[in-house]
């Protein structure tokens, strides 16, 4: 396991409000890593509607997803946060008072004294492929994710769906397998069209192969993949492989924030609205994710509930630090953090 990383603060989720967490954080001088189970930052608005026009944003009449996650990008660059994507936060731990220590599916280690959970609906996590015995194949040789490029090398690869996940990882892993076989179930894909025309170039040249159909059935021993068969329009084909990537989309689940022991309703959590944490001493929660009598799930109501919460842990990060309210219009202070005095 690597050493442990030491923050002020841990964000769980890189969605908009765990991104203007670390604005609200960083004029209070408070210190933020964020973890995100996606591979890029921006939650919803990057993954489920990046083109999607939003229109209640206080004072920008129009703006998409993406365009807004470049904005607090841009807005918290000052503050220098560190992300850690294709990252699922496993565990936390009190061991202080109040002190954490957080472990990530990555085998990171994390201790900070407050955590903000800022995971929307909860952890993206992929959609599981209607193939019969999958389950003791799953990260042995059948693989939701790439975690690192490096371990496909040299391999017989499946990269199974017709989307823009699929679509990017057999450009990236091509160069690097043995062999590369993408499986759509039509000829007709739903990804960038660049990349569609990359990759039936790398078809044209025999450089990959590309098989119409779905995955029906897998071979091998002990999790252990060698073979999949394909049943197509008028046949079942069998092909080798070492390993298998299905990119069947992602779905919204609680995940591992059931366990941690929070006071929850209709798996949302409940929150104190004066700060927003939660029954457990310096753990908050912001977004979507909590709950609170006259909860809107607005982007607007969780800016206003982390800058509400930036607030209290302070108190926990600054014990003995007084903290004064000041107003980035005027304060110098503010300002020079800001870059723009």
């Amino acid at each position: 396991m690597s050493d442990t990383i030491k923050t002020d603060v841990l964000i769980i989720g890189a969605g908009p409000v765990g991104l203007f967490a670390v604005f609200e954080l960083g004029l209070l001088d408070i210190k933020a890593h964020l973890v995100d189970i996606l591979d890029k930052v921006g939650g919803q608005c990057a993954e489920l509607y990046p083109e999607k026009p939003i229109y209640d944003i206080p004072g920008i009449p129009l703006i998409t997803g993406h365009g807004l996650t470049e904005a607090l990008m841009r807005q918290i660059k000052p503050f220098g946060p560190t992300f850690h994507l294709g990252e699922m936060v496993t565990a936390i731990e009190n061991i202080g008072d109040p002190l954490f220590r957080v472990t990530t599916d990555a085998g990171k280690t994390f201790e900070c004294k407050a955590v903000v959970i800022a995971a929307g609906g909860g952890s993206f996590q992929p959609k599981r492929p209607p193939i019969p015995g999958i389950e003791p194949y799953e990260e042995k040789s059948v693989f939701y994710a790439v975690r690192k490029i490096e371990n496909f090398r040299g391999k017989r690869l499946l990269v199974v769906g017709g989307g823009d996940s699929a679509l990017d990882w057999t450009l990236n892993l091509q160069p690097i397998a043995k062999r590369l076989t993408l499986v759509h179930r039509r000829d007709d894909f739903r990804g960038a069209p660049d990349s569609v025309n990359k990759m039936r170039a790398l078809v044209a040249a025999g450089a990959m192969d590309l098989k119409i159909g779905q995955v029906s059935g897998l071979e091998g021993a002990d999790g252990v993949l060698t073979a999949a068969s394909i049943k197509g329009k008028d046949a079942v084909e069998h092909v080798e492989c070492d390993a298998m990537l299905p990119f069947f989309g992602l779905t919204m689940k609680l995940g591992p924030v059931a366990d941690w022991g929070l006071e929850m309703d209709d798996e949302l959590i409940k929150v104190n609205t004066g700060t927003f944490e939660t029954n457990k001493v310096g753990l908050f929660a912001i977004g979507d994710i909590n709950t609170y009598t006259g909860k809107l799930k607005l982007i607007l109501s969780g800016f206003h509930e982390a800058a509400l919460m930036a607030q209290k842990a302070h108190h926990y990060v600054h014990p003995d630090k007084r903290l004064v309210f000041q107003y980035t219009t005027s304060s110098t202070s503010l300002q020079k953090k800001l870059g723009v005095a």
